[in-house]
């Protein structure tokens, strides 16, 4: 008998989302072309479109895609080793390399998680890929979006997004990046690469920089399970555990940070009763374990941990009066120390203006007027109106907000630097 094609279409969508990463990083190691991995994994897709709209989603869907998979994989493999065979002169190394990746596959792809999925966040996030096709590629492999939500998600073409799937799939082959999980000194510098991009898909989420609205709460949702997974899959590195943290305790504030018609809400005049304690008790328990394996390694915190640090003081305080912002001052000191940029030194700022008095962080902000980096920031006249408006610099501080204004491309945040500029008149 038939099953509705909504409830089926629906249920698939959400197979797809959960399995797709794991089943595209199995046939990825196996069939060494990301783009062939993916195009196996949608051949099954479209499999299971067709029959399970007539017999039903199966009890164990994720096991059903895989094995549908497996056997196209199987399949292509045993063809390439057939045309292998009438081309001696590739000589038999391939011969015997195919040979033992057909052997190998039912091991391989029915790992659990293992390091297939590590290996596919890597792959993804290789530094040879520029920024914009790193995040694409991720959200596309790892995170299941389709190239229309990514594009939606970014406020950028469809098309766009779509050139930058298949050029980064394209420059991973030419470049002969291999399917595997890092080494050594090598294992930093691209588990760094790995934090940068699902940090960077989180922020977009958090704040968005474009578009009509102030948040973004499907990109938030993927970043941290792309966090989350990652924690479950290198349990021992300090910093995956910070960036959980983090993103984690931001998190908690998203209901309290917009209004009821979806204007923004700064942090000290958020309903704290509306951030959400879980998520918060999760950002602790997180920090808590990324500090724990900083103090048994002998080393300093790393920069996503000493942000969680600086969030989780903000997820103590219960009124933002009772918040400690010598601590904060000093955890931006460090930050600073170890990652120094014009925008950690203005968040600085903000710190010592509410530690120190407004005029302490006004001498700060100034020293940053003429830094390039920070020419089309619009948070930095933002940040020296409300400086100047504390200081009773009225007019000073309106022309500051109306300069920010006019930098933001996001419509919710424009609006609110507009508004809080005619409110001084």
């Amino acid at each position: 008998m038939a099953v509705a094609v909504p409830e089926t279409n629906r249920a698939i969508d959400a197979v797809w989302r959960i399995e797709s990463a794991r089943l595209i990083a199995g046939l990825a190691r196996m069939v060494g072309d990301v783009a062939l991995a993916e195009d196996l994994a949608q051949d099954a897709l479209l499999v299971a479109l067709e029959r399970w709209r007539e017999s039903g989603v199966p009890e164990n869907p994720g096991a059903w895609l895989m094995a549908t998979a497996k056997r196209r994989a199987i399949d292509l493999l045993r063809r390439r080793k057939r045309l292998d065979r009438k081309h001696e002169e590739l000589g038999r190394e391939m011969d015997e390399r195919q040979e033992r990746a057909v052997s190998d596959l039912d091991a391989a792809i029915d790992d659990p998680v293992g390091d297939d999925l590590l290996g596919l966040v890597f792959l993804a996030c290789h530094p040879v890929l520029s920024t914009e096709a790193r995040v694409a590629l991720t959200l596309r492999l790892l995170g299941g979006l389709t190239t229309e939500e990514i594009a939606r998600a970014f406020l950028v073409p469809e098309a766009t997004v779509a050139q930058r799937i298949v050029r980064a799939k394209r420059t991973l082959a030419e470049a002969h990046v291999p399917f595997e999980i890092p080494r050594g000194a090598d294992l930093t510098v691209r588990l760094s690469s790995v934090l940068e991009v699902i940090y960077l898909v989180f922020n977009e989420g958090y704040s968005a920089t474009a578009g009509d609205d102030w948040l973004r709460p499907e990109l938030c949702e993927d970043a941290l399970r792309l966090g989350r997974i990652l924690a479950g899959l290198m349990p021992e590195e300090p910093e995956v555990h910070g960036l959980v943290a983090l993103m984690e305790i931001q998190a908690s504030r998203s209901r309290a940070r917009v209004g009821p018609s979806g204007e923004p809400v700064l942090l000290f005049d958020q309903n704290r009763a509306m951030w959400d304690q879980l998520l918060i008790r999760r950002g602790l328990k997180a920090l808590e374990r990324a500090e724990g394996l900083c103090r048994a390694a002998g080393g300093a915190l790393g920069p996503y941990t000493l942000q969680a640090a600086i969030a989780a003081s903000h997820a103590r305080a219960r009124t933002p009066e009772e918040t400690d912002w010598e601590r904060i001052v000093a955890l931006y000191d460090a930050l600073g120390q170890l990652t120094p940029s014009p925008i950690v030194e203005l968040n600085r700022a903000v710190a010592v203006g509410m530690a120190f008095g407004p005029e302490a962080g006004l001498e700060i902000v100034d020293t940053l007027v003429a830094e390039p980096a920070l020419g089309n920031y619009h948070l930095l006249p933002s940040v020296r109106g409300d400086l100047l408006i504390k200081l009773g610099r009225v007019e000073e501080a309106r022309k500051e907000l109306l300069h920010a204004a006019s930098l933001t491309r996001n419509k919710r945040e424009r609006k609110l630097l507009m508004d809080r500029a005619a409110a001084l008149g």
